[in-house]
């Protein structure tokens, strides 16, 4: 429930961002860092966490780290912002979708991890989904390459730096308050500001819960799911997303999306069969070496906090 949550959430939440088309994207972001701070600290007070945030403020590896993944997240975040607030939800849809395997192709990159034959496949297939759009379009889907970007490269810089989903989410807002405390503060004392009224300064607070709970709810899942519930379950967010942007906000879909989309959920689907087939040899090998315990410790194990 945690997991699933997170995605409907996340795939859902286009139509908060949609209420806040008319204010600058900018000012959007701002006010999501602020408020994201102010729910942040109160989440720290309430649970008692301040002494697990000194640390990581005095540790410099840590704290470049975070740097890097503020400046990572700040860019998705606005990428996300923008296409929302331009009618361009599909491209965020498309965004997310390629998001995990930009991952995998990372992953060899950086971590020198080796693609498995069907993800070298899925990952071709979503390269040539890019390239379809890309063509066929007549423009790069560069929204959607700048989400994938960022968010594959901040999972990157966290998956290597270790600190908690709370506390890197405490720093990263903190880090980037000193730059977006301004630009909010701004478009409040300014004429858009008095004209925005109530809803939207109601709507623009409650950006920082928008932010944080879903982040929070998707670390309590990681705690209890297996990575192959996980890898399944992030396809919600972008079908989500996908749905939106052509069922309730008439976004144009041409024979181009078809065949470049077709093509990407090739990929999903590849990816996601590579994955689950993965995950079932690691837990036939667990419970070969763990036949006292057979199929029950498999299972506590994928199901109770580490």
């Amino acid at each position: 429930m945690y997991g699933l949550g997170a995605y409907l959430f996340w795939g859902l939440v286009p139509a908060f961002f949609k209420q806040l088309a008319h204010v600058p994207p900018i000012v959007v972001l701002s006010h999501r860092v602020v408020w994201s701070v102010v729910f942040c600290a109160a989440l720290l007070a309430v649970g008692r966490r301040w002494d697990e945030l000194r640390p990581v403020l005095r540790s410099r590896r840590m704290v470049l780290a975070l740097g890097a993944s503020t400046l990572l997240v700040a860019g998705n975040w606005f990428f996300f912002i923008v296409a929302v607030s331009t009618g361009r939800v599909l491209q965020s849809s498309f965004g997310y979708f390629i998001t995990p395997l930009f991952s995998v192709a990372l992953g060899m990159i950086f971590l020198k991890e080796r693609l498995r034959g069907r993800q070298a496949i899925a990952l071709a297939c979503a390269i040539a989904g890019v390239l379809v759009m890309a063509g066929f379009q007549g423009q790069v889907p560069w929204l959607a390459l700048g989400m994938a970007t960022t968010f594959s490269l901040y999972g990157l810089v966290r998956k290597t730096t270790p600190v908690g989903p709370l506390i890197g989410l405490t720093v990263e807002t903190l880090l980037l308050f000193p730059l977006m405390a301004p630009v909010a503060v701004l478009y409040v004392a300014g004429d858009a500001g008095a004209a925005a009224g109530a809803r939207t300064y109601v709507l623009l607070v409650a950006s920082g819960l928008i932010t944080a709970i879903p982040l929070l709810w998707f670390a309590a899942a990681a705690h209890r799911l297996t990575l192959a519930t996980l890898g399944f379950l992030q396809y919600v967010g972008p079908t989500c997303q996908f749905l939106l942007a052509v069922f309730a906000y008439g976004e144009l879909f041409t024979a181009t999306h078809a065949a470049s989309f077709g093509l990407i959920w090739l990929a999903v689907a590849i990816y996601a069969f590579d994955t689950w087939r993965a995950s079932r040899r690691v837990t036939s090998t667990v419970s070969e070496v763990t036949p006292t315990f057979g199929a029950r410790a498999v299972s506590s194990t994928a199901i109770e906090p580490s």
